[in-house]
């Protein structure tokens, strides 16, 4: 362990080259991982988002399956889920609590990949560290990993006073033969990522707890571009605030102060910044109560100014804002074709506040900053109904645009429609699933200078892999429709493929792109953008290292083609140790 912590404190000093000693550490912790490893029938393999758990981790009662022949039993540890519905959709017949990972008790909200609590997917390792509940380790009997050690230390006799420490470090590389739809100056382009999330959480008591963490990341490649203060960061604070729990009218509350992941929000709608090296963070509130069947959620929070380029320079951006609230009702479980359901229905309201270049609108020869309030009133309804699987929303968005240069004011009225249906085959070796995800992103008239906007916009980084894996897409003006179907295989190895189709909403609006618009050498008079079909594979080599690949091929539109664009392909891999 003594490499990671020269690594920790020399990432902050040097330039590209101090990753690469925590390639070496990872190699030290890897070989130590391996030589203890589990005993037969304990493998700490398992793909991403599938679910169940070992059986000293049960800390919730068991339904027994309605039918006479049980399910085949499923990977043995919920390592790093994804967000549902993208990753594996999560198969629970039989399964009415949860039962794996290391997640705080939420009651029936921990069902799944835990995603219902609204702090993010939690497997033995969550999204937000901080979201992990590891003391369970008071019992020695109970470690076994050597990093174990690390992630339930005593500090007083009782055991009451506890730290906890959480890592990552991921090496990413992608390479494009096209990017952006042929719109980038260099083609084949490779580029090179590492980062590192290095945290503490102090528990004092039951009431009370401090987190920290802190990043860095670097970034290289040929023909690269795209590079910024979120790929390139010296040493810096990612995470730090204070919680207390209590409880009051019978629910399970509390109140996070500081910096923070927010992540109480549907995840093609709000998510954790992902294709970066810096993911996002919030400065504020945020208050919650948790009953055993109604959670309700509130907060108030500016964004993080992670622009600097200098250790420990990151401060507020006072123009970004993130407010709202949250319930969450977890309907009377039920009985759907011999089977049992159950469900989740989210109503929700999210307020976005954008100044300057964030919060510009598309306009006929480009783009116009202002002040943009967006009001997102939403619905979800999520979960499982027997062998199918489905999640289902829609978003209204209102609010009011200012032009920075006259202050002309403009009304907002957009929306966005989100589903996904599937099928899990019951009792197949390879939890086999297969579904139809659509999409739906309203898109207005970029030539209007008055009158309401019609364009719905996502500005706080969905979920990479939700629409499209080359990210090309994004969620404005947008119509897509993707079968995609994935199976489980030898515990460890899960495949998907998914096939998307894009459409432009209105011809009269640009195609969107993550930051901003396209702008092509020729008008795009077409609707239908293109296709991407795309494949992943994801490796879950032990319990704390994992490599996934995703392959993609967007085949442009002869109208986009005419318009100057181009098909192009894609590579994305992942190496990523956590402990």
């Amino acid at each position: 362990m003594s490499r990671l912590g020269a690594y920790i404190v020399s990432a902050g000093k040097s330039g590209f080259n101090a990753p690469l000693l925590l390639a070496s550490a990872v190699a030290s912790v890897f070989s130590l991982s391996c030589a203890v490893a589990e005993p037969s029938g304990a493998s700490p393999m398992v793909s991403q988002g599938a679910s169940v758990s070992r059986p000293q981790d049960r800390e919730h009662i068991l339904v027994k399956p309605s039918s006479s022949k049980p399910p085949p039993q499923l990977p043995a540890i919920v390592l790093y889920p994804h967000a549902n519905p993208v990753g594996q959709p999560v198969r629970t017949t039989g399964v009415q609590g949860r039962v794996s990972g290391h997640q705080y008790d939420w009651g029936v909200f921990n069902r799944g990949n835990g995603e219902a609590a609204g702090f993010g997917p939690v497997g033995d390792y969550g999204l937000a560290p901080w979201a992990e509940d590891w003391s369970r380790l008071r019992n020695k009997s109970t470690r076994k990993d050597p990093f174990d050690l690390l992630k339930y230390i005593a500090l007083n006799e009782s055991g009451s006073i506890w730290l906890s420490f959480s890592g990552e470090t991921r090496l990413r590389n992608w390479f494009e033969s096209r990017p952006n739809l042929g719109t980038q100056p260099h083609n084949d382009s490779g580029r090179f990522a590492v980062r590192n999330l290095y945290g503490a959480d102090l528990h004092l008591g039951t009431h009370v707890r401090l987190f920290g963490q802190l990043v860095n990341g670097d970034a290289a490649g040929w023909n690269a571009y795209g590079y910024g203060s979120t790929y390139r960061k010296r040493l810096d604070v990612q995470q730090a605030f204070i919680e207390t729990k209590w409880s009051m009218l019978g629910a399970k509350s509390g109140f996070m102060f500081g910096r923070q992941q927010f992540l109480d929000a549907p995840s093609y709608m709000l998510y954790n910044r992902e294709t970066p090296n810096v993911p996002l963070s919030w400065n504020g509130f945020r208050a919650y109560m948790v009953w055993p069947r109604i959670r309700i959620d509130g907060w108030d929070f500016v964004q993080t100014n992670d622009s600097q380029n200098k250790m420990f320079h990151d401060t507020e951006n006072y123009n970004t804002r993130l407010y709202g609230f949250n319930m969450t009702w977890a309907p009377p479980d039920g009985r759907f074709m011999g089977d049992r359901y159950n469900t989740f229905l989210d109503v929700f309201y999210v307020g976005y506040k954008l100044s300057g270049s964030s919060g510009a609108i598309a306009t006929a020869k480009g783009s116009q900053n202002g002040s943009n309030t967006r009001n997102n009133f939403g619905v979800r309804w999520h979960g499982i109904a027997g062998p199918f699987e489905f999640s289902v929303g829609g978003i209204w968005q209102g609010g009011v645009f200012k032009y920075a240069r006259n202050n002309q004011a403009r009304t907002v009225n957009a929306y966005a429609l989100n589903t996904l249906v599937g099928y899990r085959v019951p009792h197949d070796r390879f939890h086999t699933f297969a579904g139809l995800q659509t999409d739906v992103y309203s898109g207005g008239n970029a030539r209007k200078t008055s009158g309401a906007i019609g364009t719905y916009i996502s500005p706080f980084s969905p979920q990479t892999n939700y629409l499209d894996t080359t990210t090309y897409m994004t969620g404005s003006n947008l119509i897509s429709v993707a079968p995609l179907i994935r199976a489980t295989f030898l515990k460890s190895l899960s495949f998907q493929v998914k096939y998307p189709f894009f459409w432009r909403y209105n011809p009269n609006d640009p195609v969107y792109r993550s930051s901003g618009t396209y702008t092509f050498p020729h008008p795009f008079k077409g609707k239908f953008v293109g296709m991407a079909p795309q494949a992943s594979l994801a490796w879950q080599i032990t319990q704390h290292l994992s490599w996934t690949q995703y392959v993609s091929r967007f085949m442009t539109s002869n109208a986009l083609n005419r318009a100057g664009g181009s098909s192009g392909t894609y590579y994305q891999s992942n190496i990523v140790f956590r402990f």
